[in-house]
């Protein structure tokens, strides 16, 4: 159901926690490509943190927030969080870089 199309709270939030358990679960597979990202690095010489690879991972998805109309920083703002906790998981692997 689209926002206008809810017509009372109890629509609202049944939405809201749809679109919660959805984020969660793609939060829940983007960790485990971080898990195999932590298998395969130091086969590769790579250490957990590669800072070009940030920087282009906060590009993308700063550009893609404005093409959605949402604020770019408070995306830069998550993504830097769930960069840092993806960070420290292959950390916790691969040793610290």
């Amino acid at each position: 159901m689209k926002p206008a199309e809810c017509a009372t709270m109890a629509d609202l939030r049944a939405e809201i926690d749809r679109i919660d358990a959805a984020l969660v679960k793609l939060l829940s597979e983007r960790a485990g490509y971080i898990d195999r990202a932590s298998e395969l690095k130091p086969d590769l010489g790579l250490p957990a943190r590669i800072d070009e690879r940030v920087e282009e991972v906060l590009a993308k998805v700063r550009t893609r927030a404005a093409s959605e109309g949402l604020d770019p920083g408070l995306v830069d703002a998550l993504w830097r969080r769930l960069i840092d906790w993806s960070i420290a998981r292959e950390e916790a692997v691969i040793g610290e870089s």
